[in-house]
């Protein structure tokens, strides 16, 4: 270890670079790839106490593991850091300039809509090959099809097969860094040889989620194949890196494959979502104290994404998943920004969408806090869906006006009251997830919910 490294702390998470087999009896022998924790700095600073997975606790060697960061805000990652949208021929040119054979680029064609163009300097001219997009697939030649842009990159990376050369070197775009890079930098890149994907246990409009064994542990994978639906989800992705909570369902890797898509590795969660939970066990299963300890678990993730600063955007039961010891962890971060952003309303859920965040696109913490009103509404209603009988282009009118959900059958008066702080229309009026944490803590202790 050089003068210049830092001490890691107790909890830091490490990547190791190679296999250990360790030495002495107080070693804690892992393989390349396994994800260790810090316990404790030893007297020599080239060795770490540490434990693993399993818990085993031992003695390693700093120069064999990697510090996981998390990846950095601000930086665009890209799948395809070589693609630069809509630019003209001559643009490409200049960008392909000094020439250097095996340099290329791929562009949006301006001369055909919808087509792309690939731009490969070769013995100091540039060549500009049309991409047919036609029944979904992409060719040069019509010979050889492609799914996606990656593939054909990847392809014309290993063979010229009949381009004049083939492609070296990309040409990157300007302030993009290549996804595979950055999550091997920061130690998230997980190998695609240590993954079985096993079956189907969801699907979404983006793939489908599978069951898998990574290195003998189950896990779930979003596999995403389409090239602009992956690049969305390199985002949560990289907002994954950066959460550590119990509550929030816990992100174990990335996969990037040049020919299949992206993999986003997370910890599987055995009972599936909360809704489905609620809904399925019902009143004769469920007390009241399970309930109150499900609202506990999504408040305390709240609150951790609350003080980092974090807005979730997309809180509701359906998001909330359930393990195998019934803890509530919540997950799907796809619409999850540092809370400086604004986002298009397009797609969001009406019923679990603070009036602000609909109506003048304006997300903050305190509309996470609406959407956990509603969602406490789910979880003591048994997995109702909120405002029933109310038709959907009805809600909002009736909410701006004041109206707010009666509480659900045998739902106890104080938690209706925190739902209904929770819909206060004035924002700046709502609680701060640290108050309701403290509201639901004095609750259960008290047992003001029996």
């Amino acid at each position: 270890m050089s003068g210049m490294q830092a001490v890691w702390p107790s909890g830091t998470e490490c990547i190791a670079k190679y296999n250990f087999h360790g030495t002495a009896e107080q070693d804690l022998p892992f393989s390349k790839g396994d994800v260790l924790t810090i316990v404790a700095v030893t007297k020599d600073p080239n060795w770490y106490k540490a434990k693993n997975k399993v818990g085993r606790e031992g003695i390693i060697p700093a120069n064999y593991v990697q510090k996981r960061e998390g990846v950095k805000a601000g930086i665009k990652l890209s799948l395809m850091p070589w693609f630069h949208g809509k630019i003209t021929r001559e643009q490409a040119e200049r960008l392909l300039y000094p020439p250097e054979t095996g340099l290329f680029l791929v562009r949006e064609s301006t001369n055909y809509p919808g087509d792309y163009t690939l731009c490969v300097s070769c013995e100091g001219k540039v060549e500009h090959y049309r991409i047919i997009y036609s029944s979904s697939k992409l060719s040069i030649d019509e010979e050889v099809y492609f799914e996606n842009l990656m593939q054909l990159v990847e392809h014309y990376t290993t063979d010229a097969d009949g381009l004049c050369t083939r492609l070296i070197k990309p040409k990157l775009m300007e302030g993009t860094v290549a996804a595979q890079d950055e999550f091997s930098r920061s130690g998230w890149a997980l190998n695609m040889k240590d993954l079985k994907l096993l079956q189907i246990i969801g699907k979404g409009e983006f793939g489908d989620v599978m069951l898998g064994d990574y290195r003998g542990n189950k896990v779930a994978v979003k596999c995403i194949k389409n090239d602009a639906t992956a690049q969305a989800f390199l985002a949560e992705a990289s907002v994954m890196t950066q959460l550590r909570h119990s509550n929030l369902v816990q992100l174990l890797g990335v996969i990037v494959e040049e020919k299949s898509g992206l993999y986003i590795v997370t910890e599987y969660m055995a009972k599936g979502s909360l809704v489905d939970y609620l809904r399925s066990r019902g009143r004769s299963v469920l007390g009241a104290d399970c309930l109150l300890k499900f609202s506990l678990d999504v408040c305390e993730a709240m609150e951790y994404l609350e003080a980092n600063n974090f807005v979730h955007r997309d809180l509701a039961a359906r998001n909330v998943l359930v393990s195998e010891d019934n803890i509530a962890k919540v997950s799907d971060f796809g619409l999850t920004k540092e809370a400086s952003c604004t986002q298009d309303t397009g797609k969001l859920p009406v019923k679990w969408t603070a009036p602000e965040a609909l109506r003048e696109k304006k997300f903050s913490t305190k509309s996470d806090v609406w959407s956990f009103g509603i969602l406490l509404w789910e979880i003591y209603s048994f997995g109702r869906v909120p405002y029933p009988r109310i038709p959907l282009k009805d809600v909002v009118p009736r909410v701006e006006k004041g109206y707010k959900m009666d509480a659900p059958d045998g739902c106890p008066a104080v938690v209706y009251e925190v739902m209904k702080k929770c819909w206060t229309l004035d924002p700046g009026h709502r609680p701060s997830f640290h108050q309701l944490r403290e509201q639901l803590v004095h609750i259960k202790e008290k047992e003001l919910y029996l």
